[in-house]
């Protein structure tokens, strides 16, 4: 019973794997995810999936929110089945599809956090003219500039800048390519530090030991250290600098769809979240300016 279960959910990661091209990480929340339904499939003591109806997946989702699982998990714990019998439906495994026209629980957004463009500015001049620091100012300057995943920037050799274009090519999510800006502090940044470091075509634009890519935990701690040091006392972290990057981009220009393209967004959807923080900051502007929003005083 449970191999005739297990096999079809095997096959469907393979297929993720394959033509979707997932990271690890992603691979293993998908398989957590489906691990549920199995274990509630189990339970039911399913022979097949063609058993499993809506009802069934209901009862997954609202034993799971039982158990104290997030809206937001519970979302993502859908998605996953939804993909899952979406694919045997198509392959003609299964007859009608358990999650059609089912809704998980919605999760309130929570808006990213973002650093101001002084607080931005001082974090990423950092001092000092020795390998690590011109390291470490280099990489902040380009997390900033271009708006970068944190697994991009590690993934990002010097065949994929061109500094003379200030633009990089970096591969995000599903091994999608895209060509971003490099601003000017992060060019003169990235020079200084590749006329210390070399610049071999192939070599990472950031090395950790042996020189292999940088990881993402050093890259984490580096950042949390860089805040430190410039006495910033909030809590930083790589995703927050991307979120920066976006907010002042937006911002400055409104160009949504732009921003959309500089983060690599598939769905504008995505992007829109940077609106409701630049709609935050224009609405402290008008309470602190506009004659008709000030308080009187009592």
């Amino acid at each position: 019973m449970t191999a005739a279960l297990r096999a079809p959910l095997d096959a469907f990661l393979a297929q993720l794997r394959v033509e979707r091209r997932l990271s690890p990480h992603t691979l293993a929340a998908y398989r957590r995810d489906l691990d549920v339904l199995l274990t509630h499939a189990e339970a039911q003591r399913l022979r097949s999936w063609r058993e499993f109806g809506s009802e069934a997946l209901r009862s997954v989702i609202a034993a799971e929110h039982r158990r104290g699982l997030s809206a937001k998990s519970l979302q993502r714990l859908l998605s996953t089945c939804r993909g899952f019998f979406r694919s045997q439906l198509r392959d003609g495994a299964i007859l009608v599809d358990p999650g059609a026209g089912l809704r998980a629980p919605k999760a309130p957004r929570k808006l990213p956090q973002v650093l101001d463009p002084d607080e931005m500015t001082q974090l990423v001049e950092l001092s000092g003219d020795a390998p690590l620091e011109l390291r470490d100012r280099a990489l902040l300057e380009l997390f900033y500039s271009s708006g970068l995943r944190l697994s991009e920037l590690c993934g990002l050799r010097w065949r994929d800048l061109d500094l003379a274009d200030a633009v990089a090519r970096v591969r995000g999510k599903g091994d999608k390519v895209r060509v971003v800006p490099v601003g000017s502090h992060a060019r003169t940044a990235l020079e200084a530090w590749g006329a210390v470091g070399g610049r071999a075509p192939e070599a990472p634009v950031f090395a950790g030991r042996g020189g292999a890519p940088i990881s993402a935990r050093a890259v984490q701690q580096r950042v949390k250290l860089a805040a430190q040091r410039q006495g910033i006392f909030k809590r930083v972290h790589p995703h927050l600098l991307r979120h920066s990057c976006a907010s002042h981009v937006l911002e400055s220009s409104g160009d949504l769809r732009g921003v959309q393209e500089l983060l690599g967004h598939a769905d504008i959807a995505t992007t829109q979240i940077y609106t409701h923080l630049d709609f935050q900051h224009l609405a402290r502007v008008y309470d602190a300016a506009h004659p008709r929003a000030r308080r009187k005083p009592a």
